[in-house]
């Protein structure tokens, strides 16, 4: 069982499991369920036998308990046999009736859930897949993975905008949880980014576990969509440039940013703490990137009234707020601005 201490509020535990039985034995345990009930009212109305009459021919053998029985649970009866003594309709009425009831619920759940529930999800889960525009791909579920949909979240990324790629059933179960669409399968293969729309998705987030696995992904992805936006977390610092190389957008090494958090904790008591604060969305402030707009243009940098801009991005090219480019902002320009945070 994992307990999470992150900050995300008060968040009920669940303890979940999977059933172990499988579709055949769940089918297997409803009919015997029904024949044990059929069982059951069949040997009462056959000790009970001179309680019923049969309209036909007066004899009540066997065959017509049986058929008595049957008819019964599954219909209110025809009328060619009927109870003729209190007890006996006592039985029908307080026994055989809620038995009918309960045996035509065993046989509509077991529809509903074996084919019209079923047939339903595929056709849904069909449509949503078809449908699938400017979304965010995860590969990987793992620990970065999971806590990056968490951030996504946090900061207001619909779940349902968020497509999770993995090939662990355990990992998807929790990120179904989330609202996010799963999809159990390997993202290093054409066939499963095709099948989450990779060349529409807006961006894609690789957190395979292995430095060689998210690499593989990376190309992979890459030659499906040359456009979208690509970020990669590998753990060697030797694998960075591998990783541009394969056609990354931004790769991230989290054991190095720990070690930012760690260094610049011996230099300032507050460092680390602000640092962490940028990186959260749950922090006291936040840093934000958007375009420029037209009213800003020509202003510098310094004069932005929505945060305290940091960094101009202009052709590629990353210019800070101390350079001479940042003393007029120009059309195309992406800004990094440090804004309030979410708490």
């Amino acid at each position: 069982m994992r307990i999470d201490k992150s900050p995300r509020g008060p968040v009920e535990a669940l303890l979940r499991r999977r059933s172990s039985l499988s579709t055949a034995a769940d089918i297997g345990w409803r009919v015997a369920l029904v024949f044990g009930l059929m069982a059951l009212v069949l040997l009462v109305h056959w000790l009970d036998r001179d309680s019923l009459r049969d309209n036909l021919d007066g004899d009540v053998n066997f065959v017509d308990i049986l058929y008595f029985t049957t008819v019964t649970i599954t219909t209110v009866g025809y009328g060619d046999i009927v109870p003729v003594t209190p007890q006996a309709r006592l039985f029908e009425a307080l026994i055989v009736t809620p038995v009918r009831l309960f045996v035509w619920l065993i046989f509509l759940g077991t529809a509903y859930h074996f084919v019209i529930r079923n047939t339903f999800n595929r056709w849904r889960m069909a449509r949503i897949q078809k449908n699938l525009d400017n979304h965010i791909i995860a590969a990987g579920f793992g620990t970065s993975g999971s806590e990056a949909i968490h951030e996504l979240i946090a900061r207001g990324t619909p779940a349902d905008r968020i497509v999770v790629v993995d090939p662990d059933e355990r990992a998807l179960q929790d990120a179904e949880a989330l609202g996010c669409n799963i999809l159990c399968g390997d993202a290093t293969r054409d066939k499963t980014l095709e099948a989450v729309r990779v060349s529409r998705a807006s961006a894609l987030i690789i957190s395979a576990g292995r430095d060689d696995t998210s690499i593989l992904v990376t190309l992979t992805a890459r030659h499906l969509a040359p456009n979208v936006a690509i970020s990669v977390a590998v753990r060697n610092e030797d694998n960075e440039i591998p990783a541009r190389q394969a056609g990354a957008t931004t790769v991230i090494n989290p054991v190095s940013f720990a070690g930012l958090l760690l260094a610049g904790s011996c230099h300032g008591l507050h460092i680390s703490d602000y640092l962490a604060d940028l990186a959260s969305v749950h922090g006291r402030v936040k840093l934000n990137e958007r375009p420029a707009t037209s009213a800003e243009c020509g202003n510098p940098l310094s004069a932005i009234t929505t945060g305290l801009g940091v960094r101009i991005y202009r052709g590629g090219k990353a210019i800070g707020f101390w350079e001479e480019g940042a003393r007029s902002l120009q059309m195309g320009d992406t800004i990094v601005e440090i804004v309030e945070g979410g708490e």
